[in-house]
């Protein structure tokens, strides 16, 4: 069986505007928190974590229930009205004059971003066995140009207009609903279909079932932390340049673009050719080591250069969350992948639920015009002191270590 190109083409499209969604309000957020009334770059960002909690919260609230849906009601009904959603949700932001508003658009955005399951689960049910981890890669890959698109496109587009960007993918968004009604067929048949159940509403159940699996309570609780601590960068860069560097919406754009294409290179160049060379743990370390100095220079960094010399770093740090993971899947046998993966992506939910509630009042007290002590990059440096905390935990996952125990 062969995938069905058309069909292969807008399950791409629809993670790549998934993708672009996200990233695109990041540039945007100073100047779209003064828009709805904050004072200056430290009040914006008490009020943009309250949203980025508001859409992390409602992705790991729904996904379970979205899953569940596209298992009974089938894949493109579910996929068509998440997107048009999405439509829906990039008016509300273009429009949206007050807070409270934009919070709607949030969680409505929130809920709909949870289809990245259900268009997961569609690939599945078009790919021939041999084909499919070649096509999860199209996923994988289609994700990272969007992530790097949406800083961009908001960025370039907002020294147009404030609202351009979300009147754009607005556009886009709607443009795939009525290619999807024309060209997209149902990929789950009604035989292979089951019953919505109770279990389909609960995004807690599976945590707590895998750190009761031997060997995964420690790394599952470092891999948190680590999440936890580099939220502080989709959270408040934006805040953070605009405050420090006086950054403009399309400047910060350009650096999201530049981290994401790191991100990128790091990943799918530099992480495969590491790996074999020093090992999992090693490179796990050397991961740790990196995302530590990043967030303490860019914390003290006095000018802009500074913050773009230490871009390499952070991006570095992004190996540890895949060489954790692999590291964890090799401890677990087949028949608990699922939940092992399920799990790591329900906790990486809630650090974006919880940080931005904790860095964005940090921000605040260092950042305003009244602070005690001025210092916006304390986020930074207080999220590097939390990853040197735990970094004992760290060492204690050198599996030589494991093997000399009694």
């Amino acid at each position: 069986m062969e995938t069905p190109r058309h069909a292969l083409l807008f399950i791409l499209a629809t993670i790549l505007l998934d993708a672009i969604g996200v990233g695109l309000i990041f540039p945007l957020m100073p100047d779209l928190m003064q828009r709805v009334g904050a004072a200056d770059a430290a009040s914006g960002a008490l009020l943009g974590g309250i949203l980025m909690a508001a859409y992390a919260a409602m992705q790991f609230l729904f996904a379970p229930l979205i899953g569940g849906l596209s298992d009974a009601l089938g894949r493109k009904p579910v996929l068509l009205i998440a997107l048009a959603t999405l439509a829906v949700d990039y008016v509300i932001m273009a429009l949206a004059q007050g807070f409270w508003l934009l919070l709607v658009g949030r969680v409505l955005a929130g809920i709909a971003g949870a289809t990245y399951i259900t268009a997961t689960a569609y690939l599945a049910d078009i790919s021939p066995p041999e084909k499919r981890a070649a096509n999860f890669g199209l996923i994988g890959a289609t994700y990272g140009i969007g992530f790097v698109m949406g800083p961009a496109l908001g960025g370039l587009l907002a020294a147009w207009h404030l609202t351009a960007p979300f009147w754009v993918a607005a556009c886009f968004a709607a443009a795939n609903v009525a290619l999807g009604l024309l060209v997209l067929p149902e990929s789950l048949p009604p035989q292979r279909r089951r019953r919505f159940t109770r279990a389909d509403l609960n995004p807690f159940g599976a945590i707590g079932a895998a750190f009761r699996l031997p060997g995964l309570a420690l790394p599952l609780m470092v891999l948190f932390t680590f999440e936890f601590a580099n939220m502080v960068y989709p959270t408040l860069w934006a805040f953070w340049s605009r405050e420090t560097f006086g950054w403009s919406a399309a400047v910060i754009g350009t650096s999201f673009a530049v981290y994401g294409i790191g991100v990128a290179v790091t990943q799918g160049a530099v992480l495969p050719v590491l790996i074999p060379r020093i090992g999992e743990f090693r490179t796990l370390i050397f991961g740790a080591i990196a995302a530590i100095a990043a967030l303490i220079g860019l914390g003290v960094a006095p000018f802009a250069w500074v913050v773009f010399a230490l871009i390499p770093l952070a991006c570095l740090s992004d190996m540890v969350p895949p060489t954790a993971t692999a590291m964890m899947s090799n401890q677990v046998p087949e028949d608990r992948q699922g939940l092992l993966q399920g799990v790591i992506a329900s906790l990486g939910s809630i650090a974006a639920v919880v940080a931005p509630l904790l860095v964005t009042p940090l921000f605040h007290a260092f950042a305003a015009e009244d602070a005690r002590l001025y210092m916006p990059g304390a986020p930074f440096i207080a999220s590097g002191l939390l990853l040197i905390l735990v970094f004992p935990a760290f060492l204690a996952l050198n599996p030589q270590r494991k093997r000399a125990a009694p």
